[in-house]
């Protein structure tokens, strides 16, 4: 892959925006803290501009890999990741705090993995 070193480093900053997501999702104990609380509100408003930056950063992937790269990790939906970008970016104020909760709570995990599992690949 000749943008191989590129791609990695891409990879390594949606690591870091995984991990400060993560970080910054800790005290949160559900979606009504999103939704009621200043310091809540201030989470969510920095959790989205993360997911759009991990979605962005995808897109980019795809685009210096053709497409080939992420399609080998098909134990993720990145179609989803991707589109979560687009909906945060271009429809900030339908935002559902429910879905981002969610998408901390229960997918954040299996994405870290996969991302951890791809540097590690394109390393070797």
């Amino acid at each position: 892959m000749p943008n191989n070193i590129l791609v990695k480093e891409i990879l390594e900053q949606i690591e870091g925006a995984i991990q400060t997501i993560k970080d910054r999702f800790k005290e949160v104990k559900s979606v009504d803290y999103f939704l009621d609380t200043p310091q809540g509100q201030e989470k969510l408003d920095s959790i989205c501009m993360l997911f759009i930056a991990i979605g962005e950063s995808l897109k980019k992937i795809d685009k210096l890999t053709n497409k080939e790269l992420l399609k080998q990790y098909d134990h993720i939906n990145w179609k989803a990741i991707k589109g979560m970008r687009d909906i945060l970016s271009h429809h900030y104020f339908d935002l559902n705090a429910e879905a981002i909760y969610n998408t901390c709570k229960n997918d954040l995990d299996l994405l870290h993995q996969a991302i951890l599992q791809i540097i590690k690949d394109i390393k070797n």
